[in-house]
């Protein structure tokens, strides 16, 4: 470090897929018509949960947390891309990228932590149905629901505090689409190693112990359903997980491409290409995804679009 100069870094310089600028506007109405159908379709899941009395169950409790937490954690980041690609790049500060990087931080957390807990929601249904209402009553759904918030804001606030302790320099622009751990990390200049062992280490407290609850959870689900004598009830009994099962394997599976694998050689816009996927795709699918694959809450969408109609009758 001695002899050689660096230049603090107090904002950061923002472009987004920076190979092809000619694609700015193209990607720009995409992006944004990505992120209007993502507000539209959670904020539509959370009404229909909170107005379809058939939709009270603890299932869909957590589901509308669910959809709350993809509507925050896509709005910390999409309005900032949409920004970069229609000005070919932003300029934000340091204090800003910490703001995003914590709310994005948490609200991810939030999935992750809401996942396994819907996993652990479909182990008590399938594998002990009688004792289903009993375990999971309202004060334990609501218990689960302030652990995951807690859980996700404690870990959030460390790693950003962690994370922006460390001195960045030199260069300040960051092609990527939000204030994420990569690129950040590649700015930073001086002693790190104790802060990324803490980042590390409350990283392997979300991600990969969600992961764990989820897989022995439907291990439960797996050997209870292969119990089950009749095709048609295995199919029934699994039928009931498919949603879950599908947003779990579209939103871990883009995180871990992400974050668990060797980054060295990966170019920066493969990179933006997995971000992309995790943070405007998966939260625009899930609603989808649940209300497809979901008799209850295809027959209350029905039951919403046909009361205007029935109310216009004479």
């Amino acid at each position: 470090m001695a002899g050689r100069n660096y230049t603090a870094v107090t904002e950061f310089l923002f472009t987004v897929f920076a190979e092809h600028p000619e694609r700015g506007l193209s990607l720009f109405l995409v992006f944004l018509g990505f992120y209007l159908l993502t507000l539209l379709g959670n904020s539509g899941m959370i009404f229909l949960i909170r107005k379809d009395r058939r939709l009270h169950t603890p299932m869909y409790f957590f589901l509308s947390h669910l959809s709350f937490a993809d509507i925050c954690y896509s709005s910390a980041i999409v309005p900032q891309m949409l920004a970069v690609l229609l000005e070919h790049g932003v300029v934000i500060s340091k204090a800003r990228c910490a703001a995003q990087f914590f709310l994005f931080t948490f609200f991810a957390s939030m999935d992750c932590y809401l996942l396994a807990i819907m996993a652990y929601d479909r182990y008590v249904a399938v594998c002990r149905p009688l004792l289903y209402v009993t375990i999971m009553t309202e004060k334990a759904r609501l218990g689960l629901v302030a652990g995951a918030y807690v859980a996700g804001f404690s870990s959030a606030f460390v790693r950003t505090v962690t994370a922006f302790t460390l001195s960045f320099c030199g260069n300040n622009e960051i092609n990527f689409i939000f204030c994420d751990l990569p690129p950040l990390l590649k700015l930073t200049c001086g002693e790190r190693y104790t802060q990324e062992v803490v980042i590390i280490v409350f990283a392997v407290f979300v991600m990969p112990a969600c992961i764990v609850v989820i897989l022995v959870s439907y291990l439960f689900i797996i050997v209870a359903v292969m119990q089950i004598r009749s095709a048609g009830g295995r199919a029934k009994t699994f039928s009931t997980c498919a949603s879950h099962l599908t947003a779990v394997a579209l939103f871990f599976g883009t995180l871990i491409f992400m974050y668990l694998r060797d980054n060295s050689g990966q170019s920066s816009e493969a990179d933006q290409v997995v971000s992309v996927l995790y943070t405007v795709v998966t939260p625009m699918l899930n609603p989808l995804i649940y209300s497809l694959r979901n008799k209850e809450v295809k027959e209350a969408v029905a039951k919403s679009l046909s009361q205007p109609k029935a109310s216009g009758r004479p």
